[in-house]
């Protein structure tokens, strides 16, 4: 195959240009396995940029919406979401990575993958894009390429990541995506039943095939995680399923923090208190820079869930939302050119188009998709951190770990040091499901670091690289815990929506050692006197001691069953740190004395 001849002269040129064998090699052998009918490379250029944008109009994958910039996009019917099932890892013979990872055989994932692959792309064109995750030129980047018949995809990820054309002709190492939506039918794949996501991580390569949802395509998204995690072990920094935001403290001063939430556990909530400011709010690389721990958001933009973002709970997000400007609206309900979700603060609309169709109120599907989303840049947002494209990173103060947890966490803990913060904290988050997770409420869900499913090491070497990581810096980050849904007897939330707001300035003048704290079993707390005086300035809101004793009263009980559960956890762990049983130990021994 000639792939001048496919490309043509201006998109070979754009790939000779990078002066890279090890890429053209890998471009010729997909495009001739493809046999796409043509083939577009995008650079970082505007012009590049906006092709893919007419061409996703073009070709049916987005359509217009009333407000300039904005557009929607459906996927199918049973295409809604990360597909875990068909999302493996290809392994070669006798590469055990332990009972958390879903493998397949290297050979066999392969042979199958690049079968739906074959001919995919007959009379299509073949996307060829480049990319950035983390700033452009720093210690920080890895480099991308994306290969896909998907407009839709390329689209996506140039509002989610910095554009990499220029840098990767310096790249040596790239990760690779391949992608195909497969054969589709009036716009959406109807062989959703071969969709596969399998991931090559001895030769950093991604495949997904029959599938449109962004988080099954968007190959730098949490796949890339995957292959991420990989090199930060190997190269002693850390990968991490972590917001990034900068707390403001007092005379101008800001702490940085990173942040590990399960989903539905308030991660991106955190990430946008008002006053407080973005960096990221999904995935960062954190390294070692002369002792000190600088964190970096692998992303420039959000995709995040739509529903019940409004005015009320999320005003930067929802002003963006409905302004002029580039976003991508996937699987809502379109009444008159007009987006509408759940919990949108706004009457839903009687009709209208959705990604089951024409919809009208009755239908057996809901109005917006539980997962819908959208798709927007960082910089579209006025909370957007100065800093958020800084190529040093920002210094990190803190890290913090959520969960959902009704009746044993205290709102607000910090740990004692990073060993037992890293240990009863981040390899001890439990998430209880609610109805709206997994159709059943109150089971206590494991997910290490909230990282749970995209880990691609052993639990037992992830782990021991964290405390090797902390054992090398100067000055460990603090370390500390937040829980936004302790209950009470009657089954009520004992903290109000807007009290995180109080806990981050808390967190920030501990850092800064601008507060004392009182001991406990299990970490240090806040002294009612500081958190009366937040309450005040920061929600104009009486605290009252009642309420102090209720929130951070110690739940021994929870706090031995807990402890219990997360020892059946790594007992079933192959080669667990003994230190990791220790600290639990220890923990056990301070409640029950």
């Amino acid at each position: 195959m000639d792939l001048k001849e496919k490309c043509g002269e201006l998109n070979f040129k754009k790939l000779e240009g990078l002066n890279n064998p090890k890429l053209i090699e890998f471009v010729t052998k997909y495009v001739e396995h493809c046999n796409p009918d043509s083939l577009f490379v995008r650079t970082d250029s505007k012009e590049d940029a906006q092709y893919i944008r007419d061409k996703a109009e073009k070709n049916g994958e987005e359509s217009k919406l009333a407000a300039e910039g904005h557009t929607y996009h459906f996927d199918g019917l049973k295409d809604q979401a990360r597909d875990k099932a068909n999302t493996k890892y290809l392994l070669p013979s006798g590469v055990d990575l332990g009972p958390n990872i879903n493998s397949t055989d290297k050979v066999k994932g392969l042979d199958e993958v690049h079968g739906f692959l074959k001919n995919s792309m007959q009379g299509k064109e073949m996307y060829i894009a480049f990319f950035c995750l983390g700033p452009t030129n720093s210690d920080f980047s890895i480099s991308a390429v994306q290969i896909t018949d998907s407009s839709y995809v390329v689209h996506s990820e140039g509002i989610l990541y910095r554009s990499g054309y220029e840098q990767f002709k310096n790249a040596k190492d790239f990760f690779r995506f391949v992608h195909t939506a497969g054969v589709l039918e009036n716009g959406v794949c109807i062989n959703v039943d071969k969709r596969r996501v399998y991931i090559d991580l001895e030769d950093n390569i991604v495949f997904s095939t029959n599938t449109q949802y962004a988080g099954n395509t968007v190959g730098l998204k949490k796949l890339s995680l995957r292959l991420a995690i990989q090199k930060a072990m190997r190269e002693e920094w850390l990968a991490e399923h972590m917001l990034v935001m900068g707390v403001h403290g007092p005379k101008d001063r800001v702490t940085y923090f990173t942040g590990a939430f399960p989903s539905a556990c308030g991660k991106t909530s955190t990430s946008m208190i008002q006053g407080e400011t973005i960096v990221g709010d999904d995935i960062a690389y954190l390294r070692n820079k002369d002792g000190v721990v600088v964190a970096a958001n692998v992303e420039a933009g959000i995709f995040g869930i739509i529903r019940d973002v409004n005015a009320q709970g999320d005003p930067q997000i929802f002003k963006a939302l409905t302004s002029p400007g580039e976003v991508i609206f996937s699987n809502v309900l379109i009444t008159d050119g007009v987006p509408h979700w759940l919990g949108d603060g706004r009457e839903m609309p009687k009709k209208g188009i959705n990604y089951s169709g024409d919809w009208s109120e009755g239908s057996e599907h809901k109005p917006s998709h539980m997962n819908a989303r959208y798709t927007i840049r960082i910089s579209a947002l006025e909370n957007r951190d100065p800093k958020a494209d800084a190529p040093e990173g920002v210094p990190v103060g803190g890290i913090i770990y959520g969960g959902r947890d009704s009746d044993t966490w205290v709102p607000v803990k910090q740990a004692f040091d990073w060993n037992h913060g890293v240990i009863t904290m981040g390899a001890s988050i439990e998430s209880e499901t609610t109805a709206a997770t997994l159709g059943k409420s109150g089971v206590r869900k494991f997910n290490i670091m909230s990282n749970m499913d995209f880990v691609s090491v052993p639990l037992s070497e992830y782990i021991n690289k964290y405390l090797e990581f902390g054992a090398k810096l100067k000055n460990p980050p603090s370390v500390f815990a937040v829980n936004y849904f302790l209950k009470d007897k009657e089954g009520n939330y004992i903290s109000g929506i807007k009290d995180k707001a109080v806990w981050v300035k808390w967190m920030e003048l501990r850092v800064n050692g601008d507060v004392e704290a009182i001991k406990t079993a299990t970490g240090y707390i806040p002294k009612y006197e500081d958190l009366k005086k937040l309450f005040k300035q920061v929600l104009n809101k009486d605290y009252t001691e009642e309420s102090y004793k209720e929130m951070f009263t110690l739940r021994v009980k929870g706090n031995l069953e807990k402890i219990e559960r997360i020892k059946a956890v790594y007992q079933k762990v192959p080669n667990a740190p003994d230190i990791l049983f220790k600290i639990l130990d220890d923990q056990k021994q301070r409640l029950s004395g």
